[in-house]
């Protein structure tokens, strides 16, 4: 073959074409070709500007990466894992910094005084309560310090446990272990439950209350506290909390009444835990208590006080002291008589009131049957004591001392004179209902004064009539009866009037001679208070004075005074009444009270007799019956008030039936007593006898 043919057969050299200039797919139009063409330039190239001039170059595509070794894969792999943690921890973080913020400001301030008060403990810090005195000072009740001794058993329990444990040498046995662990426990706990009788008792303290048997039981009980013997000297209490682990020597305030039963039935008692329960510390307990003071400190989880964390101190407040007006010494003899009069008569109870005649002041209030708080109070009860006050609580039917209100009436109102001569029969009739005197009489020429003095029930009915019931409604009404005195003391009670509405023909022919009406021992003597002060009545008070803890006095408020009666009307009764203790050789001008009067010495009263009603059949008895007396000493210018009860007593030899056998000789010996221990000057000589009766 020639060169030109081998020229020619030889294969052109191909040339580089642009991706941009790609030849066309077989198969494909050129017109598809080229609009392929045009669509990949304006992908792929710009449009030429001047800016950004068409490239002359074409566009290289970039190198496929190269592919990952097995360790390049797992670096890659943990890298990936350690980001998604890292990522993981700052979203918990920020949910937890979240949650802390929300805590703290939305339940921060609840959430932290929730903390402070489970580590904050308040100290109560006791006022001490107020003493009571007699007029003169002497102590009535006081308080004293002393010791409870109380346990927390179970953590009592659980340190002796721990305690016993590193001498315990059994290993392995479990059970055993355990057995021998309680063993030693109960050993110790009842080592405690006798050895703390006997400590108190060596120190000469009564144990009668402290029982070993029920000091174990306390031991032994599933609780936090427990106390296991009060009113511990301090001393003896300090000496067993440092033998006994885990017993605590508490503060503790103990009542004294060093007097016993004397006056009980006025100052009361107070219950253990230190509040009025009976008498004036019932009564007086908001002056007598004060105010508790109290102190907040922190404790540690084993219960130890944090020091510096004092705060919130309140100092206490101790209560007020008082001065009643009773006088001891009055008040043991007035309840020693009645004491004997009970014995005496076979009463069942007995009741006493010394009044103070100018000013109403309470010097003596005594019941039979009171209660010694120092004794064995259970055991009292079962006999019959209590700590009633029947001078206050107990009213009664009052007898012939009510006649005292028609003599006041009469002689007021202008109605009689008291040497007015009456004919006074037997009996009486009134509406349907008739009235005898206590002894059978025909027609007596009685004087008015002898009618009281005599204690005619007939003759008091017939003065009664010139009254009114209207009248002498209101007298009773102006002399306080049916309304409580105001005494300071508590369960006073009103005692019973029928109201004058419900007054019935038999109700005006009761009432007058002391019958169907209801008093009290204190309500009787306010009303001979009355006249004895020249017939204006005072309130009885109880109260001398009253003591700030600082030593102040706190001004009292005054009696309220009433005006009853005319100061002569007032004069003129005490006068009359003198007629009841008169003594005359014939008998005929001498009164209920004959043979209780004492020499020198001018006394006016009034026996009274009264028919108890019969439980059973609600009708008055022909065998029980209350007898009284109200009584003034002296009766020229009087300084006491003497009121006597005396209930059911077996009835004496007087005609009036029994008031001058029984109650007289009661307020003859109180009334003698206080003459004497007052100096009282004696009365000048009584010009004659006064005219009780006409032949």
């Amino acid at each position: 073959m020639s060169s030109s043919g081998r020229a020619n057969n030889r294969r052109a050299p191909r040339r580089r074409v642009s991706s941009d200039h790609q030849p066309a797919p077989r198969g494909s139009s050129s017109r598809n070709y080229r609009a392929q063409q045009a669509r990949r330039q304006q992908v792929t190239r710009p449009h030429p500007t001047r800016e950004h001039p068409a490239r002359e170059h074409p566009i290289t595509r970039p190198e496929p990466a190269p592919r990952e070794t097995p360790t390049q894969l797992q670096r890659n792999t943990m890298r990936r894992r350690i980001q998604w943690i890292v990522v993981g921890a700052i979203v918990i973080a920020v949910a937890l910094i979240a949650r802390l913020g929300w805590v703290q400001v939305v339940w921060g301030p609840d959430l932290a005084e929730k903390a402070e008060a489970q580590r904050a403990r308040v100290y109560v810090d006791p006022a001490r309560r107020g003493t009571i005195s007699d007029r003169d000072g002497r102590d009535l009740a006081y308080t004293m310090q002393a010791r409870s001794l109380t346990v927390s058993p179970i953590q009592l329990r659980k340190e002796l446990r721990q305690q016993q444990e590193y001498e315990v040498t059994i290993r392995g046995d479990e059970e055993a272990r355990n057995r021998e662990l309680d063993k030693r426990v109960g050993a110790i706990l009842k080592d405690m439950s006798t050895g703390i009788p006997r400590m108190i008792k060596e120190h000469g303290n009564p144990t009668d209350e402290v029982d070993p048997k029920e000091i174990l039981e306390k031991l032994k009980a599933d609780t936090h506290y427990e106390l296991l013997v009060r009113n511990v000297d301090p001393d003896i209490a300090v000496e067993i909390a440092s033998t006994y682990h885990g017993v605590a020597a508490d503060h503790q305030d103990i009542r004294q009444y060093p007097n016993g039963a004397i006056a009980e039935n006025i100052i009361g008692k107070v219950s253990m835990d230190g509040q009025g329960q009976f008498g004036f510390e019932a009564s007086g307990d908001s002056v007598l208590a004060g105010i508790n003071g109290r102190s907040t400190e922190d404790v540690s989880t084993n219960g130890q006080v944090i020091p510096g964390t004092l705060r919130d101190q309140v100092p206490a407040v101790n209560g007020k002291n008082v001065t009643l007006t009773l006088d001891l010494d009055t008040q043991t003899f007035v309840q020693q008589k009645i004491e004997q009069a009970k014995a005496n008569s076979g009463a069942h109870n007995a009741s006493a009131v010394v009044l103070d005649a100018k000013t109403g002041e309470i010097i003596a209030m005594a019941n039979t049957g009171t209660i010694d708080p120092n004794g064995d109070i259970a055991k009292q009860l079962e006999t019959g004591r209590d700590f009633d006050n029947r001078a206050v609580s107990h009213p009664f039917e009052p007898g012939s001392v009510a006649k005292i209100i028609t003599a006041a009436g009469i002689i007021e109102e202008g109605l009689s004179t008291p040497d007015e001569v009456l004919t006074v029969p037997g009996s009486i009739h009134m509406s349907g209902v008739t009235v005898r005197d206590a002894w059978q009489h025909g027609d007596l020429a009685l004087t008015t004064t002898g009618i009281f003095g005599k204690s005619s029930n007939v003759g008091t009915l017939m003065l009664a009539q010139r009254l009114g019931e209207d009248k002498y409604a209101d007298y009773l009404r102006r002399f306080g009866i049916g309304q409580p005195t105001g005494v300071e003391l508590p369960n006073e009670s009103a005692g019973l009037l029928p109201p004058r509405e419900q007054w019935s023909g038999g109700t005006f022919a009761n009432l007058p001679i002391g019958q169907g009406m209801s008093w009290t021992a204190l309500q009787l003597a306010s009303v001979y208070q009355t006249l004895a002060n020249g017939g204006e009545r005072i309130e009885p008070r109880i109260i001398s004075k009253v003591q700030s803890a600082d030593g102040s006095l706190e001004e009292q408020p005054a009696p309220t005074r009433t005006r009853v009666v005319s100061e002569h009307t007032a004069r003129t009764i005490v006068d009359m009444f003198r007629g009841v203790f008169q003594t005359d050789p014939t008998g005929l001008n001498s009164g209920t009270a004959a043979g209780n009067g004492i020499e020198s010495y001018q006394l006016a009263g009034k026996t009274g007799t009264a028919q108890q009603v019969d439980p059973d059949t609600g009708a008055y008895s022909n065998s029980d019956y209350w007898i009284t007396f109200g009584g003034i000493a002296p009766a020229d210018d009087p300084r006491f008030v003497i009121a006597v009860m005396l209930d059911a007593p077996e009835r004496g030899p007087n005609p009036d039936g029994g008031g001058g056998a029984s109650a007289a000789p009661v307020f003859h010996d109180i009334a003698s007593w206080l003459l004497d221990r007052h100096n009282v000057p004696l009365s000048p000589p009584q010009e004659g006898q006064l005219i009780l009766q006409h032949n």
